[in-house]
């Protein structure tokens, strides 16, 4: 078991939950069911999903759990650029947290290429 709480991707994205929940608390009431539920569910889950990964034994196991955090930010980049098209949340926080996203993808396929060497 890895103490996940010490790798670099999994603060990334625990900021980017942080950013994208204090984000999407901005979004019109009338979204609360329908962008701002599916931001905070992708930009949770992709702390969460390293988190999970981190307890498993096998390295195609912890491999698969950061493939999920992967395709979770992917998600929460999409629905970030939609909330920019129609102008939802605060401008400069969104494009904080798609820097920040863009970041953290990078690193989760830097992490996940090492670890098949």
């Amino acid at each position: 078991m890895r103490n996940f709480k010490q790798l670099k991707i999994w603060q990334k994205g625990f900021e980017i939950a942080v950013k994208s929940l204090k984000l999407a608390g901005a979004f019109p009431k009338e979204e609360k069911y329908g962008l701002t539920s599916q931001v905070s569910r992708a930009s949770v889950s992709i702390p969460s999903n390293i988190a999970e990964g981190s307890s498993r034994s096998s390295e195609k196991d912890y491999k698969r759990f950061l493939e999920f955090s992967l395709g979770s930010s992917f998600e929460l980049e999409t629905q970030l650029l939609i909330a920019d098209a129609v102008n939802y949340g605060d401008f400069e926080l969104r494009n904080e947290i798609l820097r920040d996203v863009d970041e953290e993808q990078k690193m989760l396929i830097s992490f996940m290429n090492k670890l098949n060497t």
